[in-house]
């Protein structure tokens, strides 16, 4: 082997010196200023990346908060409606609890007006029937009738009395 030779070595010396002399200034002025510049280009591009996205979570976090204010707005908004709904529904059973109260104590009064004359008429009635069953009554057990006028003004007096217990 001819590495292994004395007589070649400083051939093989001269030779490791010039070719690494070639490599360390092939690396050092192009290979490790493209390495170097490509790694500063991907460092400058996850610094990027990280303020973009820090941008971006603090937007996020400014769109989330103006939801919830929006959210409690609607949220708020809807319960004054639904109270004032409620309030107004409240109000119109009012109204219309006065106006059946109202319609109702006319309708009563009406009816009681109606009972009155059914009764004064059925108490006209009556008392016709009782002037005539009377006049009929005292004419049997009398043998003659008494004058109507004065069976009238029994009948009255007796209905008059009746009233009054």
């Amino acid at each position: 082997m001819p590495q292994f030779d004395v007589s070649t070595f400083p051939t093989q010396i001269f030779w490791l010196v010039v070719s690494f002399v070639l490599m360390y200034l092939l690396m050092a002025r192009v290979a490790l200023p493209r390495i170097n510049r490509v790694l500063e280009e991907r460092q400058r591009r996850i610094d990027d990346n990280l303020d973009r996205a820090q941008t971006l979570k603090e937007e996020a976090d400014a769109a989330a908060a103006e939801y919830e204010r929006v959210m409690e707005q609607a949220r708020e908004s809807a319960r004054a409606a639904i109270a004032e709904a409620g309030q107004e529904m409240a109000d119109e059973a009012a109204q219309r609890r006065a106006e059946l109260e109202a319609r109702l104590a006319a309708d009563i009064k009406d009816a009681e007006a109606r009972i009155a004359e059914a009764k004064n008429q059925a108490i006209g009635g009556l008392r016709d029937a009782a002037v005539d069953v009377a006049a009929s009554a005292a004419g049997r057990l009398l043998g003659s009738a008494p004058a109507p006028d004065a069976i009238a003004a029994a009948v009255d007096s007796a209905i008059e009395q009746g009233g009054r217990r």
